[in-house]
């Protein structure tokens, strides 16, 4: 049921390949498992948006694309999936990999003194820049943070999505085995 509402919201591959902006790698497109709502296709894409979601800027979209089309996953659940960061989780997310990366690296408890970047939405670029500053300031830990951070929810996100898919068939198979017997 879930399958079928989801089919319904997302776009048809034929559609997407016949935009004018696309025609050009439409050859790329073509795979069935980039469109269709399967458990590894599914599994793959949620894994790799939550992957993607923790790439620096505003690049998370086209690493999700990047990546989903040579490993053959969804595509458009891959692009969702990445909306979990956004304006309101980013830096929740990133002091969590900051600390992640430190618990990794074996560092102290002891914080650097580093000043946390405003943004200004009226000053995209200026705020861009500033968030650059602000994540070298914080150096290894937080590449290293954000590395394991996203390998980490990609794992989780996978296994999550694989087990709820395989529970749902299993539920449904033994649904329709009740009815035979009743039958």
């Amino acid at each position: 049921m879930a399958r079928k509402f989801f089919e319904k919201y997302l776009p048809d591959a034929q559609t997407v390949r016949g935009y004018r902006w696309v025609a050009p790698f439409a050859g790329f497109l073509k795979h069935p498992n980039l469109w269709h709502l399967n458990r590894r296709s599914v599994a793959g894409a949620v894994a790799i948006g939550l992957f993607s979601g923790l790439v620096p800027g505003p690049l998370q979209m086209l690493t999700a694309l990047l990546l989903a089309i040579p490993f053959k996953r969804n595509i458009p659940v891959a692009l969702i999936v990445t909306f979990y960061t956004n304006p309101f989780t980013i830096v929740p997310l990133y002091i969590a990999a900051y600390w992640y990366g430190r618990l990794l690296l074996g560092h102290g408890h002891d914080l650097p003194k580093v000043e946390p970047f405003e943004m200004d939405w009226s000053a995209f670029m200026v705020s861009m820049v500033a968030m650059w500053h602000w994540m070298v300031s914080l150096g290894k830990p937080l590449a290293v943070g954000l590395v394991a951070l996203a390998l980490t929810l990609a794992a989780i996100g996978y296994a999550v999505v694989d087990l709820a898919w395989r529970a749902r068939v299993i539920l449904a198979w033994r649904a329709r085995a009740r009815r035979r017997l009743k039958a």
